[in-house]
């Protein structure tokens, strides 16, 4: 964005309201972050978490803005409504009904919405009882118990408070959406990985101080940084544009079509999905070996050590699974025979490509090598940074994956803000009876 268009934006009262909004949202969301589940003893979880380092549990508090390390009251974070979304996303392949619904327009997908809701509470719920029984059963190195007065009724107040916790970050997520600037779910998921990079950056001084990681380390650190950044803004700006042309027809007395537009295909249609869901599956493994003592471990122990970040077995997983998944997802977001019969009730269709199943047959082939372009880029922004983090042994927040959603979702945001200015440009220019351009 420009200066100017920075300039703009406090000339602009709707969107100068729609950012202050989005940041007090934001804030309410960091103030409840500091808010405990009664009944735990947040001091004694720390030092659990403490040697929780490259586990499930790490990248999970990642997520949540480290309100899971410190079980307050936003400890689920927004991943339960994700994991609804996702299940209602499935759901709907496989259930008439359900895709019926989708496609009634504006109040089908506001029933969709709804159940999404409602089973992200089902589902917070399931996890604030599982939870609890886990804090329960849980102690520090030292022997001291997280939970010092466990029942029904610690169980009972931690499912509602968890559960109340989630809806409340949907609601935060719902009205940044509605009335800020940006996707509220994604912002939050921003915010709570932003706001912990401090301590992360803090983290990475104190191990230059102790002279566990040497000035060259950091250098090479930084690269990577931005690196993965550039290849970041690069890829998820790039585009596949295939040439629309719309056919002539008369309408009445005039003669509509013979325009020519674009249909933009991204190279990482999924989003950043696989990497999370590669990363909860792989890391599975290491947490239960993390619970089990070292008398228990046996097999496990093994496999756990062969699954650390950084292992040939580690990476080749972690890259198939992410290959899986981009396939899988982009499958579920994106219909190609479905957007070839829109094109084809529209009178568009491609040069060259006969309109209705042949048009969804060569956009689906586009796709698919537009979506293992996308697998391959993935897979580098999140394997090669993990690999040198686990040779540095620097904070996990510098990965790939907390990379990629923090750069994704502020391109994302300014883009929306660059939009608002533009209308909002394009529209003074034409009460005044005369169009300029920005540039």
């Amino acid at each position: 964005m420009t200066g100017q268009g920075l300039a703009g934006i406090a000339k602009i009262p709707e969107l100068k309201n729609r950012i202050l909004f989005t940041l007090a949202m934001l804030a309410v969301y960091r103030i409840g972050s500091h808010i405990p589940v009664p009944g735990v003893e947040t001091a004694v979880l720390a030092e659990f978490f403490r040697n929780m380092a490259g586990t499930m549990l790490q990248f999970f508090d990642m997520f949540t803005g480290s309100n899971f390390s410190n079980a307050t009251i936003f400890a689920l974070g927004i991943m339960p409504y994700i994991s609804s979304s996702i299940i209602m996303q499935l759901l709907t392949v496989v259930i008439p009904a359900l895709e019926k619904l989708k496609k009634e327009g504006e109040q089908g997908q506001k029933k969709m919405t709804q159940y999404t809701r409602y089973g992200a509470v089902v589902l917070a719920a399931v996890q604030g009882l599982g939870i609890s029984f886990w804090l329960e059963a849980l102690k520090s190195p030292t022997g001291q118990l997280v939970v010092t007065g466990p029942g029904w009724a610690f169980r009972i107040i931690t499912i509602i408070t968890l559960a109340a916790g989630t809806a409340f970050i949907m609601w935060l997520g719902e009205q940044i959406t509605e009335r800020g600037v940006g996707n509220g779910i994604s912002l939050i998921i921003f915010a709570g990985i932003v706001c912990d990079m401090p301590t992360a950056l803090l983290q990475t001084f104190q191990l230059i101080s102790i002279g566990q990681l040497n000035m060259i380390a950091m250098l090479a650190l930084l690269f990577m940084m931005i690196s993965t950044i550039g290849a970041i803004v690069f890829m998820e700006s790039t585009q596949r544009r295939l040439t629309i042309q719309y056919a002539k027809r008369q309408v009445g007395r005039k003669m509509m079509g013979g325009s020519q537009s674009h249909l933009p295909l991204k190279f990482n249609t999924s989003g950043v999905i696989p990497p999370i869901f590669a990363s909860s599956i792989i890391m599975f493994p290491a947490t239960l070996g993390s619970f089990a003592s070292q008398g228990q471990a046996g097999l496990l122990s093994t496999i756990v050590n062969m699954l650390k970040p950084g292992n040939m077995l580690y990476e080749a997983i972690y890259i198939a699974l992410i290959f899986t998944f981009c396939y899988f997802y982009t499958q579920i977001i994106f219909n190609p025979s479905e957007v070839a019969e829109n094109l084809k009730k529209g009178g568009g269709f491609i040069p060259g490509i006969r309109p209705g199943q042949h048009t969804g047959e060569y956009i689906s082939k586009i796709l698919d090598r537009l979506t293992f372009t996308g697998a391959i880029y993935l897979s580098i922004v999140c394997v090669i940074p993990d690999i040198l983090i686990s040779q540095l042994n620097v904070p996990f927040y510098f990965g790939g994956t907390g990379l990629l959603i923090v750069v994704g979702v502020g391109m994302d945001t300014m883009s929306q803000v660059e939009a608002h200015l533009v209308m909002r440009h394009y529209e003074g220019f034409v009460k005044r009876g005369s169009i300029r351009s920005r540039r």
